[in-house]
């Protein structure tokens, strides 16, 4: 017989400590190393492509895609697309999924368990994309990239899932902050976008990583903040209706972008991965030709609307230009983020308002770089539905505290008009819905998700063989264990079990001892709450054997679950 108490062991308990979150120093600990490796795995990606940008662009000036002659902005997003499609098709193979959206999946539906091969894939094409003009950001990368060393530490030390759940919010905040600079934000997206919930057991761990990888990041690309402009703030409540307007506008340009997104993505949708990469390219490469300052990241595009250099007829092309060579880019199948290219559209939508507005109307007004700013926000809030994170963000990128109150506003006023105006869902959300998928639509398994089953766990069970004689059936009853469970078979764990008085009662019958016994279905140790109710779900009379791996690939049993005990613990 094997069974042993979930106390027993220090690792056990430990591991006990953190299926119901209560192991605080040692989830810091682990929030530390997963904001260190994060920041190393993202300054790795950010080197990796600015390498080749730099080796691909004129004087080897990050982002200036405008250097570039008219042939060469039109080949080189094409050349990228081909190797990514090639990469896609031939190396990443069947499973080449990556992105915020699949993080949030992965986290949702399958226990926090991010693999490493779609991450490796996420690393070198999304570099190569950017490397390549294509008109995507480093943001939704860095957080793949983040959250699967997050999820990939939990599994190496073999923790129970809901915690892996927390440590893929580490490193999606530390992704952020070593992306960004913007540690805050980074905490903010994790909790709002990701794992869709803010708990005090969570969210210090979460802190600590965004820390801890901004931090390093600072060591290799400075501490400066991203957009240096000048302090900005509103010059009266009379520009409220302003900013008001200018949020309700960005909340349709989100709702805009989201659906060319989606509809881009079921254009081609039967053809092979590299003819549907090429034509993507070859629209970059067109747009390209007209509007340079869509390709890449365009942080660069960013600075030059704060800094007032750019005309309004400019700006609203730009506007057109990067929804559709980013809709085209990321819906045709090539890996890249989302959020840099919101931040463009926002900004270049807001700077062309400010314009317009400072013709229009004889009152002093903030100035165009402000709108620029409240609109990068508010794209971001209303396409994300991250409305924390996009203030934050705004905050961080530039320093600039005069823009909380009208950042409040503008980001509101822009994720009602998407939401309740326009009838859009976050893009992340939408892409899941049209599989089938909403974390959202059970609050109940979402909270499941936060705790472990160890917790429920009766160890107080024996085994006996189901051909038993006499004097083992009496043995064992003056023993008095809550549970029997029928002898191992091959696989070294038991099938069925039953209560002592059931088997004192069939006994007594002179029945056979599991009699109208239980069935029992394997589930690890490292399983949530989720997974429990889940292998329950339609099983009919049946509890859960809990077991964990051995040496030799072999598997010992530790306990078992009931719907009793879930039901007394977190439903009566």
């Amino acid at each position: 017989m094997v069974s042993h108490s979930v106390q027993t062991i220090p690792t056990q308990r430990q591991k006990y400590r953190l299926s119901i979150g209560r192991a605080p120093v040692v989830m810091a600990l682990l929030g530390v190393i997963t904001g260190a490796l994060t920041a190393a795995v993202v300054i790795g990606f950010r080197l990796l492509y600015e390498t080749a940008q730099r080796g691909l662009l004129p004087d080897g000036q990050l982002g200036d895609y405008e250097g570039l002659l008219a042939w060469q902005r039109f080949l080189l997003p094409i050349a990228g697309a081909a190797v990514i499609g090639f990469y896609m098709r031939h190396i990443a193979g069947r499973d080449p999924r990556t992105g915020i959206g699949f993080v949030i999946e992965r986290t949702a539906y399958h226990e926090a368990l991010l693999p490493l091969r779609n991450a490796i894939h996420q690393f070198i094409v999304a570099a190569l994309a950017i490397a390549s003009g294509h008109s995507v950001g480093r943001e939704g990368p860095s957080v793949h990239l983040g959250a699967t060393t997050g999820s990939q530490i939990g599994q190496r030390l073999g923790l129970p899932h809901n915690s892996l759940r927390t440590l893929v919010a580490c490193g999606t905040a530390a992704a952020i902050g070593a992306s960004f600079n913007t540690p805050l934000a980074g905490v903010a997206f994790a909790m709002e976008v990701v794992v869709m919930e803010y708990t005090i057991a969570g969210f210090l761990p979460v802190i600590i990583a965004g820390v801890t990888a901004t931090a390093l990041a600072h060591l290799v690309f400075g501490a400066g903040i991203v957009f240096t402009i000048p302090a900005l703030s509103i010059q009266g409540l009379h520009e409220l209706p302003l900013v008001m307007f200018l949020g309700l506008l960005l909340g349709g340009l989100a709702a805009a972008f989201i659906r060319a997104l989606r509809h881009s993505s079921q254009w081609l949708a039967n053809w092979p991965v590299v003819p549907r990469a090429l034509t993507g390219g070859l629209i970059v490469g067109l747009i390209g030709l007209a509007y340079p300052q869509v390709m890449g990241i365009g942080y660069d595009t960013i600075a030059a609307t704060f800094a007032g250099e750019l005309g309004v007829a400019l700006l609203l092309g730009l506007v057109g230009a990067k929804l559709l060579a980013t809709a085209a880019i990321i819906g045709l199948g090539v890996p890249g983020g989302l959020i840099g290219p919101t931040l463009v559209m926002g900004a270049a939508a807001g700077g062309a308002v400010g314009l317009l507005a400072e013709s229009l109307i004889p009152l002093p007004l903030g100035g165009p770089a402000l709108y620029a700013l409240l609109g990068m926000g508010a794209m971001m809030g209303a396409t994300l539905r991250a409305p924390l994170a996009a203030l934050t963000a705004m905050l961080e990128l530039t320093a600039n505290p005069g823009i909380i109150m009208p950042g409040m506003l503008a980001i509101a006023a822009a994720t009602i008009s998407a939401r309740e105006v326009f009838r859009t869902d976050s893009v992340y959300h939408l892409e899941l819905g049209e599989r089938g998928l909403d974390p959202r639509q059970n609050p109940l398994l979402q909270a499941a998700s936060r705790l472990g089953i160890l917790q429920l766990v009766n160890p107080h069970c024996r085994t006996l063989p189901a051909q038993a004689d006499t004097a083992a059936i009496d043995t064992l009853l003056a023993d008095t264990p809550d549970w029997v469970l029928a002898a191992p078979g091959d696989d070294g764990l038991p099938d069925r079990a039953c209560r002592l008085e059931m088997l004192r009662a069939n006994h007594g019958a002179r029945r056979a001892p599991f009699t109208s016994a239980v069935a029992l279905l394997p589930i690890d140790e490292k399983a949530s709450l989720r997974d429990a109710f889940e292998r329950l779900r339609g099983a009919g009379d049946t509890a859960l054997l809990v077991t964990r791996p051995v040496r030799r690939g072999g598997r010992e049993w530790t306990g078992i679950v009931t719907r009793q005990a879930i039901h007394d613990a977190y439903l009566g």
